[in-house]
């Protein structure tokens, strides 16, 4: 039996896969910042755990034993131009989406390598690969984490620890509804807002499942040699071969705005 710790459990896409691992008999331990909201799932360990503070970082691992899979899943993100963005949203941003997952990885990571074996996932987006306009900010914390991630998948891999980064496209989580948005009076950008609002119901931005990716998720876990990079649903495998075939030497032309 696995222990799989997974951190953001609460709700959205950390909720769906503390259900589906716990149903494929994984011994799981499901965090969160209010423990009281993980009662009614079915899982072994309930804990707090903040992963923008260090010390319920180590509280939580401490309490939760040996684990073999790490779920770095707890983020957030807003809505805003970097023009008019507070720099201190960024710095939150980066903390719980970037800093957040380095942080529980540092304190799993040194049992791992002992054992020499050990898994660590991190659930990212197609916007760890490319960006959207109005949410940069959060584009740029996941780009952040990828490249922390496929450097740990680097070093961590000589110890026999393996990495997998989840790359959905859009999800039906809620978190987008819950984003908060740095639009001002008069804004000169909300005309580029709304506009690409309306995408979120083509067929690249059209959305999934949390389920979706737990099942994605659970299905990785069994492989025993699993990909870096996993790209979860249609929409995203589109996107990211849209943009992995984009020529980057040709000139940048931006969108063509409605005004």
């Amino acid at each position: 039996m696995t222990s799989v710790l997974i951190t953001g459990a609460s709700r959205g896409i950390g909720r769906a896969i503390a259900i589906e691992l716990a149903a494929r008999g994984h011994r799981v331990v499901a965090t969160a910042r209010r423990p009281e909201d993980l009662e009614d799932l079915p899982v072994d360990q309930r804990l707090r755990l903040d992963v923008t503070d260090q010390k319920s970082v180590d509280e939580a691992l401490l309490a939760a034993g040996e684990i073999d899979v790490l779920v770095s899943n707890a983020g957030a993100t807003i809505r805003a131009s970097l023009e008019n963005v507070p720099i201190s949203e960024v710095e939150g941003l980066f903390q719980l989406n970037t800093f957040g997952p380095l942080r529980v990885a540092q304190g799993v990571l040194p049992a791992m390598r002992e054992r020499g074996a050990g898994r660590l996932i991190f659930v990212s987006s197609i916007q760890g690969r490319l960006v959207v306009p109005i949410i940069g900010p959060y584009a740029a914390s996941k780009w952040a984490m990828e490249a922390f991630a496929e450097t740990l998948a680097v070093e961590a891999g000589h110890f026999g620890i393996k990495v997998t980064i989840l790359q959905p496209s859009t999800v039906s989580s809620g978190g987008a509804e819950r984003a908060k948005s740095y639009f001002t009076d008069n804004d000169p950008y909300t005309p580029l807002f709304k506009q690409f609002a309306p995408l979120r119901g083509t067929s690249i931005f059209e959305p999934i499942t949390p389920e979706e990716v737990a099942t994605a998720l659970a299905d990785t876990l069994e492989q025993s040699d699993p990909p870096l990079r996993l790209p979860v649903g249609a929409p995203a495998r589109t996107a990211l071969e849209n943009r992995k075939a984009a020529p980057e030497d040709a000139p940048f032309v931006p969108l063509t705005l409605d005004w």
